[in-house]
């Protein structure tokens, strides 16, 4: 377990999530999570108002909050200084409609605004493809065409306008997707993929339904979690925890998506 992810267990004590219980409305359980420095891209405009009118002197919009947000997310992941930083990273939302994929693509493009390398943002995701959408980049080839082809792995993704950034799209859809993400190919095509590039973040379908997340874990070098407050259940988090400790994925940090007030700063300052 890294370092980073025991540093984020003892500070998540110190912060309850509330998480609905299935079938019970009027219970409203909490689940003290291993949050690293929180990232709110839809952090409601009262509560940022609210945040900012306590920052003595700040001036700050709501989108302002949020990519100084997603700035320390990147500067504890990626660029913390341990010993062995991961460079290949899978993000993964614990349920479906978490905020997953935007939440991938505003990491990718907040560290390429930081480190001057080359970043490749991996579309995985082949149960609801969206990324491509984002950026409004056509789905020629991508991942699928380059497990089941030949040649350098660049040749399979798209350079994005204004940035550092390469899009591998998911690329043609086959019907046995599942096979070819548990398949050494893949291993050895991110092995080629961390060896082309500076930087690989890749966008995964969401853990509770699929086992896409946990075939795409073990080929990186780490996941981080996305879950959405007050709708992510306390029992799909443990669930899904549990399975990543048993499957030995590098758990990086957790993403709260969603949430209605800012984490204090004496939370930050305990990380």
């Amino acid at each position: 377990m890294s370092r980073n992810f025991e540093l984020m267990q003892r500070a998540g004590k110190l912060l309850e999530i509330e998480l609905p219980s299935p079938g019970d409305a009027k219970s409203n359980p909490s689940i003290a999570l291993p949050i690293p420095p929180a990232f709110s891209p839809t952090l409601v405009p009262h509560v940022a108002e609210k945040w900012v009118a306590g920052r003595a002197g700040a001036r700050l919009t709501v989108d302002q909050i949020s990519h100084e947000e997603s700035q320390k997310l990147i500067q504890n992941i990626f660029l913390a200084g341990a010993q062995e930083p991961p460079h290949v990273v899978v993000f993964a939302g614990i349920d479906h409609g978490n905020g997953c994929t935007r939440i991938c693509a505003q990491a990718a493009e907040t560290l390429q605004e930081t480190f001057r390398g080359t970043i490749c943002l991996v579309e995985a995701n082949f149960r609801s493809p969206s990324m491509r959408h984002l950026f409004g980049v056509t789905n020629h080839c991508g991942l699928t065409d380059a497990l089941l082809g030949e040649g350098p792995m660049k040749a399979y993704a798209t350079p994005l306008r204004k940035s550092n950034i390469q899009l591998m799209t998911c690329g043609s859809l086959v019907l046995n997707s599942h096979v070819l993400l548990n398949s050494e190919r893949l291993r050895n095509r991110f092995d080629e993929l961390r060896n082309e590039f500076d930087y690989v973040v890749v966008d995964a379908p969401p853990l509770t339904r699929y086992s896409d997340a946990i075939a795409l874990g073990k080929a990186a070098d780490g996941l981080v979690l996305v879950l959405e407050a007050n709708a992510t259940r306390k029992e799909a988090a443990v669930r899904v925890s549990d399975h990543l400790r048993v499957s030995q994925i590098r758990v990086l940090g957790a993403v709260l998506n969603k949430r209605t007030l800012p984490i204090p700063e004496r939370l930050y300052r305990r990380l």
